[in-house]
């Protein structure tokens, strides 16, 4: 007998007795008989391990692999070689939990360096250590902020916030008795005056503010004055920005926010079919005890030698539920060190350099497409990385004929194409694409 085996036929019997049936078939009895199926199942046959990898080697040649135009949140940035490898290292690559401190220093190390880079990037004061993704760091944040708000149960989001973000906030928040209302936006971007309108509209009621940088068409959107406006009724400034694009814009912390949140795939994850990603969330230090999930602090052990440790978590997140800040109780950690390592490699100027090739790509794409006398930039506003045309003709055969020549053109929006660029594509590639346009 094999311990692997789960149960014995004796074990078997007497959980039959137990239940008051003489055969497993007795457990389908109330089945109708029309309806059971009594072929033999057309499975295939057993392979060995070399036959398996062959299959699945000439499955995956049947996927068409695209050069890609799209973004919208998701992003074809360069992956270093080394970062798989330096993941599997045995100090990381770990089954023990944070909380065994004394043999999981590996782990808490990586999660405080990536703590300490995030909050450098966001120009914030704390960073957690990572959530699911960027959309439900979004909806957390929104809740953080009702939770800091205590009677305040109304947040405010741009219409210039990607709508998919939107979706999963007030999934979240359906059944917390939060209030989501949407501020128009103006020409592509947040209109300050309806701010200030609906500031009006729910006196007292703001916990606070969700807007995107860059916005969902691409568009840097210049936010002065709402950091002001916003604490004087006392609410928070929500900012969600793409990672890699803080490199060289203006970052939520000189934007004067309280919580800034995104994804981090940008930071070197591949797109690999929509996930496993990562969502960052930082804040400033007066928000810290409001924070859901884990944050790791630096300290000494009884040898003066450096030790890592969580800090700062409420006990509560993990056995009383209805008390607790947040529900999040654990992160992908796993894609919060590709991030760190990711960011040590390419460095301050490495990071520049990606954020400035996918700009000046973007530019260069959006002028050839402007050329040809089929598109027309729908605002006339400063943009990163992505845009927003519309097309004059019929816009599906066009992503059709886009998909026919091997790209995946942009993100078909209404009549329309959003378009992104990253440091991956080469002049080449995006003169190929606009070529297309014309046969």
């Amino acid at each position: 007998m094999f311990k692997y085996f789960p149960h014995t036929d004796a074990d078997l019997q007497a959980m039959m007795e137990k239940v008051g049936i003489k055969s497993l078939d007795d457990l389908y009895a109330e089945v109708p008989d029309e309806i059971r199926f009594r072929g033999d199942y057309q499975l295939p046959e057993q392979m060995s391990e070399l036959e398996v990898r062959q299959l699945f080697e000439q499955l995956g040649t049947q996927n068409e692999q695209l050069v890609c135009f799209a973004g919208a949140g998701v992003y074809d940035h360069y992956t270093p070689a080394v970062i798989p490898n330096l993941l599997s290292r045995s100090e990381f690559l770990t089954s023990y939990t944070p909380y065994q401190a004394e043999i999981s220093q590996g782990t808490l190390h990586y999660i405080f360096e990536y703590q300490s880079m995030m909050a450098e990037l966001t120009g914030m004061d704390i960073s957690n250590a990572s959530m699911y993704d960027g959309s439900t760091a979004a909806a957390e944040a929104v809740m953080m902020a009702v939770a800091a708000g205590k009677k305040q149960n109304t947040v405010l989001i741009s219409e210039t916030v990607d709508p998919k973000i939107l979706k999963v906030i007030q999934t979240y928040t359906h059944f917390h008795g939060i209030k989501i209302e949407m501020i128009h936006q103006k020409e592509g971007v947040t209109d300050l005056q309806e701010l200030h309108d609906q500031f009006s509209q729910h006196q007292g009621e703001i916990a606070g503010v969700m807007v995107q940088q860059p916005n969902y068409y691409g568009i840097m959107e210049d936010y002065s004055g709402f950091a002001d406006a916003i604490h004087e009724q006392k609410g928070l400034f929500i900012m969600n920005c793409v990672a890699v694009d803080l490199a060289v814009l203006k970052t939520p912390g000189e934007w004067g926010a309280d919580i800034a949140i995104g994804d981090g795939q940008s930071l070197g994850i591949p797109m690999q079919f929509g996930g496993p990603y990562v969502g960052y969330m930082c804040c400033t230090e007066k928000l810290i005890r409001k924070m859901p999930g884990r944050i790791v602090g630096m300290t000494k052990d009884n040898r003066d030698q450096r030790a890592f440790v969580l800090t700062l978590q409420a006990r509560e997140q993990h056995i009383r539920r209805q008390k607790a800040t947040s529900n999040i109780c654990s992160n992908q950690s796993l894609m919060a060190l590709w991030v760190t390592v990711y960011l040590s490699l390419m460095g301050k100027e490495g990071l520049k350099e990606v954020a400035n090739l996918s700009y000046a790509g973007a530019h260069y794409l959006c002028d050839e497409l402007l050329k040809t006398g089929k598109f027309h930039l729908v605002y006339n506003q400063p943009f990163f990385n992505e845009f927003y045309v519309k097309y004059d003709g019929d816009a599906d055969a066009l992503y059709n004929r886009f998909i026919k020549n091997g790209f995946l053109g942009g993100i078909r929006y209404e009549d329309g194409f959003i378009f992104a660029v990253t440091e991956k594509r080469t002049k080449e590639e995006i003169d190929n694409l606009v070529k297309t346009v014309a046969l």
